[in-house]
């Protein structure tokens, strides 16, 4: 059944086992989170387009169960403690490596490359989960191995995220070897990059770490749209070339707002 009917059949959207009404609550739900001071009820129905009468019988039956609650002074609804503890019970279950793992296969299935996943420590991008290539000649991190953030395009990735004062303070004790004759070794030239970086929303690595490897990595993001983690495809320079950058970037960008939303984050 699409439709209620007489007899008392729930109401439901076009898509097949949505039932309307719930559609409608998370809806709201999600406006009022994203709200920095809550919404008045004309403003809740018109973000989510539903009648002011509709709007305000959901929000009462979400207020009943603490989900939502009703500032009488200053007319405006706001997220109620019911859905922290929900939210908060997501947190504690999370885990990034299973929940990327499938976006891993997905980006090699769609590129033909290695796919990686990197989190960060001390200064340094430490891998914690990657799907290998099928390709005989392919780029493999051991899962553990670790890099200098500025010779690796996830170290890249994650600091062109960063807060400034957590930047500054990992680049302030991090020094800048050169590990080919390609690494950046000039905090001017990193800087560049970082700003390339945050500006395209990926980062690269040219044989800056290992001499014959590319790579092309995006930032996991947090609920505060901070990096948690980053994402990679990373290959020989003989099928990495300079023309599939882009094409590579698509891909990449895309699976790692995937995970930042299927994590719980906020993409930028």
């Amino acid at each position: 059944m699409t439709t209620a009917t007489s007899m008392g059949t729930p109401d439901v959207s076009e898509k097949a086992g949505q039932v309307r009404a719930v559609v409608r609550a998370l809806s709201l739900l999600r406006e009022i989170a994203a709200s920095e001071i809550g919404l008045s009820l004309t403003a809740a129905a018109e973000k989510t387009g539903l009648p002011a009468s509709t709007t305000h019988r959901l929000l009462t039956t979400m207020e009943a169960e603490r989900f939502v609650r009703f500032d009488a002074v200053t007319g405006l609804w706001h997220i109620g403690v019911a859905s922290f503890t929900t939210g908060a019970a997501f947190s504690r279950t999370r885990d990034l490596g299973a929940l990327a793992k499938p976006y891993l296969r997905r980006l090699v299935d769609q590129t033909g490359e290695t796919a990686n996943l990197f989190i960060e420590a001390g200064g340094y991008v430490v891998c914690l989960d990657q799907a290998e290539s099928r390709h005989t000649m392919r780029a493999i991190t051991a899962i553990g191995g670790r890099m200098p953030m500025h010779a690796s395009g996830a170290g890249k990735a994650m600091l062109s995220r960063m807060p400034a004062d957590r930047r500054d303070a990992i680049l302030t004790r991090l020094p800048l070897t050169a590990l080919t004759p390609k690494t950046l070794t000039s905090a001017q030239d990193l800087q560049a990059a970082l700003e390339a970086a945050r500006q395209s929303g990926v980062a690269h690595d040219d044989e800056e770490h290992a001499e014959g490897l590319r790579c092309v990595s995006a930032a996991v993001l947090n609920e505060d749209s901070r990096p948690v983690a980053a994402v990679s495809v990373s290959g020989p320079v003989a099928r990495i070339t300079p023309e599939r950058l882009e094409e590579l970037a698509d891909h990449v960008r895309a699976v790692a707002a995937d995970i930042t939303r299927e994590f719980g984050g906020r993409p930028v």
